[in-house]
């Protein structure tokens, strides 16, 4: 009976662990964890295929990344858009917003996995000190 509890434990605590790593992967970059423009760029340049999507702008890619962010030495960023009126890619542009926060699927799997896990193991115990 304890080999069997043994084994039911660490097979949850596996299904737990399991999904995280995937958290492990390089750490996607926004704009919004820069605080100067030339730091994104330094960035961006790193990798021009923009795996990040630094360069948020509209229309085709001009190789400039987060241009929304102020540069070095300047009370106020000194680019500025082609159209006062003309809306960046908000969240797409790595701006962050309402779409970047929320768990992924497996996330959601694996806290469904550790709930469920939980309560058979409460449950177990319960039944145990019953009798």
């Amino acid at each position: 009976m304890r080999r069997r509890i043994g084994a039911v434990g660490t097979l949850i605590a596996i299904a737990a662990i399991v999904p995280l790593a995937d958290t492990a992967h390089a750490q996607d970059l926004d704009c919004i964890n820069f605080t100067y423009q030339e730091d994104a760029q330094a960035e961006y340049n790193r990798d021009p295929s923009d795996p990040h999507g630094l360069d948020e702008d509209q229309g085709r890619d001009d190789g400039i990344a987060c241009e929304v962010l102020p540069r070095r030495g300047t009370a106020v960023s000194t680019v500025r858009p082609a159209t006062p009126a003309a809306p960046t890619l908000g969240v797409r542009g790595g701006l962050g917003g309402a779409a970047d926060s929320g768990f992924s699927g497996w996330e959601t799997a694996a806290g469904i996995a550790f709930v469920a896990g939980g309560a058979v193991a409460v449950g177990y115990v319960v039944k145990r000190r019953r009798t």
